[in-house]
């Protein structure tokens, strides 16, 4: 059970059908400019809201789908675009994070350090191994962030036993097309937040990029293995916890 207050930002799970409605209607905003944002994955998922206190506004919201261990892997969402056969015999709990975002016209880092302490939390409940989803990169012009694949490449794509195959019919295979240094500061700068955080935890990513024009973006699929975070990581994400 998530129930988390940190600043001005408190974190919960979705437990009524208003609550799914209102996360979907946060993600039609987010991805779409309006509307609901809603799949079949959504009855199948644990929602997190993140709200701010005072107003009880929704200001964040994710969903996880629980998987047993890696011969579940292709029930996920993420299953749909990436051939991931290789992690099917990862033997632990793995845990899916999907349809992250935060209120488009809310700009504070406290919102991301809440969700990512909900997601600790969760974590840690049910002793999850592998947690995993799709990172996206706004838009579908794969030339903006040149510099962030580069730097992907050169120090973040996935142990070979566990690397993802392509399945998408459009994708922008990096690992194979780029080979200039990447300037750090840009690539930086061009890395969406929560791949970011992925990243500081020793994630990884796959060696191509879908190109998703349904949703207007490019995605890697990435991972993150609990047991390989570094250990001050771990400390600071457990800081918020409490």
């Amino acid at each position: 059970m998530i129930q988390l207050k940190r600043g001005r930002y408190r974190a919960r799970f979705a437990d009524s059908e208003a609550d799914v409605i209102a996360a979907q209607t946060l993600r039609g905003r987010a991805f779409h400019g309006g509307g609901l944002d809603a799949d079949d994955f959504d009855a199948l998922c644990d929602h997190v809201l993140v709200e701010e206190n005072r107003t009880g506004a929704l200001v964040c919201c994710f969903r996880f789908l629980q998987l047993a261990s890696g011969g579940e892997i292709g029930r996920s969402y993420s299953a749909q675009y990436y051939e991931l056969s290789a992690l099917e015999s990862f033997a632990g709990p793995m845990v899916e994070m999907g349809r992250f975002c935060i209120d488009p016209d809310l700009h504070d880092p406290d919102v991301l350090r809440v969700a990512w302490g909900a997601m600790t939390s969760y974590v840690d409940d049910r002793g999850v191994e592998l947690l995993f989803g799709c990172a996206s990169f706004s838009g579908t012009d794969a030339r903006t962030y040149y510099d962030a694949f580069a730097m992907l490449k050169a120090r973040h794509l996935a142990p070979r036993r566990w690397l993802p195959r392509v399945k998408a019919p459009d994708v922008f295979r990096f690992a194979q097309r780029l080979r200039r240094k990447p300037d750090a500061k840009k690539a930086m700068l061009r890395m969406p937040p929560l791949l970011r955080t992925y990243l500081m935890m020793g994630g990884w990513v796959s060696d191509h990029a879908v190109v998703d024009s349904q949703m207007n973006t490019l995605h890697v699929f990435t991972g993150v293995e609990i047991a390989a975070i570094p250990p001050a990581r771990k400390k600071l994400l457990r800081a918020v916890v409490g």
